[in-house]
This record gives C-alpha cells, structure tokens and sequence, in this order.
C-alpha cells in the first residue's frame, strides 16, 4: 500500500496541477473572449445559496427555540395544514405518532414492522434530525417557503421532537443541543446501507444489487397518440389552473382560460370569443382578485374544498345571517377552528376594506 502510495503520488501530483492549469487557462480564456459578462460570487452569495445542514451538522448556523416558542410559531403558521398536534392527515401526512418510549431507548421503531399499524409518520421514519430541520429552513412554511428565522426553526423542530415524546417541555433545542436530539431520534438506528445501491465493499453488501433488472423488450404497448383534448366547455370548470398554484418554484398550472398552443387558428378565435368574461370592475371580480392576491386559494376554492371549506359553501351556511357581512369579515380577520373541522384558519391580516369586500362577496353567495 505504501509502494502504491510512493509510485502513484508524484503522477497523481502532476495530473492535478495539469487539470488545475487546464481549468484556469480556461477562466482566463472566457473572460478574455466575453470581457464586462459575468462575475464571480462574492462570499456572501455563496453562503446564501449553500444553506444545507449535513447529517453530522456541518452547516448548522447558530441559534435555538424552545419548545414553548415553536408552539406558538406552529399554532400561527403550521396548525393549518398539519393539524394542532402535527396529527393530521387531511391535507398532508402525519408528523407525528406511532412512536413509543421503546423506540426512543433503542433507535428502532417498532411499528415500522407491523403490517396493521395504519400509517408511517415523520418521526417514525426520520433517521437524522438534520434533515428534519433542512427540509423545514428550506420549504416550510408552504405559503412562504424560507421565511422563518434560524431561531424559529429550532424552535419548530423542538415542538415537533416534544409532540413525539421525545424531548421535554422545557427542552432547547439549539446547534449545541442538535447531537443530543439525535441520540433520542425513535429511528435513528434504522437505516442501513445493506441494499446494493452503492458500489464497494465498504458500503453495504459491495456489489451484490438489490435488484436484477432485466429489459423484456416484447410486448411493449404502441407509443400513444392523442386523439382529442380537452372539451371547450371543461376547461376552466375548476377555475384557472394558473391562478392556482403556490407562490414559489419554476412550475405553474396551464392557463385553462385558453385553449393549446397547436389548436387550429379558427377554433382558438372561436373559443376565446365564446369564453365568458366577468366584468373588470364587478364586486365577484374583485373579490376573486382578492381572495387570490391574500393567498385565500391556497386553502380554498370557489365550489370545491381543499383545504377548508369552499366559499359556496360558507355562503350557504351564513349568508342567510341578519350580521353576514359584519361576522364574515371578523372570522377573516381573526381566524378560528372547530366550525369546518380540527384543522385552524389563522388569523389574517389583510386591510379592513380588503376583509369587507371579501365578506360581502361571500354573503351575497359567493358568486364568480
């Protein structure tokens, strides 16, 4: 090993100043040939874009949360979608359940290995806490992905890791704590590298596969043609799909109020003539805009539940009130639960005039 080392090293050497050399002939040639186009990254930029935590914590920034403040953060801006204890599953899976004392002693979770048990929550499958707190500091909250504070980070993941019984009531959890939050993880202990997936014999079973994939190539279906698209009349029954998706991220619905790009020329001037316009400054017109300006559609629709309930349907359950328009834009300003289900609206805070146009949309039925 060590004549490999002493025969090897100084060609090794050699290819590396090469590629080194090749690699700044090449940056001296670019900026030679577009001189003024481009820049490199100041450090400050680099440290924006390089925000990801590693199992060990190397890129873990400083700061903590109690368990108390995370309560108060995820009542505010996680209850909605998670539920009040992270147990809901209307709208995304469970966070929290399924785990036990004896899971958090030995790292393993029984009930991952129990065919009856209903489901698989987050802290049933996590195995490193690192990336419980990367996925929440990047994605969460859904509406405003990034906008919580280091602090408000920590303090999220601590209520999370109490919910689970994992930490106590009074647990900070901060980047000196992380390494002691992770010895308590219900299924730290249950990954394994035994798979196949990476070459080597020192990860895994070496270069046993965990599969064998063989290509049949018989029987293969014909490659599909389309033959029609979507009717005239269906396409925005649900509303545009365009006005619909969250607020972050290169993807976005197709703009159902048009037809496609390949339609014939005359067909796409006859749909678009016949496509029905709400007046720009009718009331329902501007309450839609509105509701979508406020991201009031991420949780609801006109017709259709989602989240919480549809506006028809909060038309038809108080607009017959004497106060209708009063009560409605209180509940928009201040929130609530238990009337539509467990899961909580918060509260907004939109302009009062903002709250009232809303509300008298929604008395007078909620109409498009």
């Amino acid at each position: 090993m060590f004549s490999c080392r002493k025969h090897l090293g100084r060609p090794l050497l050699a290819l590396s100043l090469a590629t080194f050399g090749l690699v700044a002939s090449f940056e001296v040639l670019a900026q030679a040939s577009y001189p003024g186009v481009g820049r490199a990254a100041t450090p400050s930029e680099v440290r924006a874009w390089d925000i990801d935590v590693r199992p060990d914590f190397k890129g873990l920034p400083k700061g903590s949360g109690s368990v108390a403040k995370g309560q108060d953060i995820w009542e505010a801006k996680c209850a909605t979608c998670h539920g009040v204890f992270g147990e809901a599953n209307e709208v995304f899976s469970p966070l929290v359940g399924g785990t036990t004392k004896d899971d958090v002693k030995t790292g393993h979770v029984a009930r991952l290995n129990d065919p009856t048990f209903p489901g698989r929550t987050t802290l049933m499958k996590v195995s490193t806490l690192s990336t419980l707190w990367d996925y929440i500091n990047r994605a969460m909250p859904w509406t405003a992905p990034k906008s919580l504070s280091t602090d408000e980070v920590f303090a999220v993941v601590a209520y999370l890791l109490n919910l689970g019984g994992i930490v106590p009531d009074d647990f900070v959890l901060s980047n000196a704590t992380m390494a002691q939050a992770q010895k308590l993880l219900p299924n730290r202990n249950g990954v394994t590298t035994d798979h196949g997936l990476w070459p080597g014999k020192g990860l895994g079973n070496g270069s046993k596969p965990d599969v064998k994939v063989v290509a049949c190539m018989k029987d293969c279906a014909p490659a599909p043609k389309v033959a029609s698209f979507l009717p005239d009349f269906a396409r925005n029954n649900n509303g545009n799909l365009a006005e619909q998706q969250r607020l972050v991220g290169p993807q976005r619905g197709a703009d159902t109020t048009r037809p496609p790009a390949d339609y014939p020329a005359a067909a796409a001037a006859a749909a678009a003539a016949a496509a029905p316009r709400p007046a720009a400054a009718s009331p329902a017109a501007a309450a839609l805009a509105l509701v979508q300006k406020n991201n009031c559609m991420v949780c609801h629709n006109v017709d259709v539940k989602v989240v919480g309930p549809a506006f028809r349907d909060i038309a038809a359950k108080h607009g017959a009130r004497p106060d209708a328009e009063a009560y409605l834009a209180a509940k928009i300003k201040s929130g609530g639960q238990g009337i539509w289900g467990a899961i909580p609206m918060p509260a907004q805070t939109l302009p009062d005039g903002e709250a009232k146009l809303i509300a008298q949309w929604l008395a007078a039925g909620a109409k498009q």
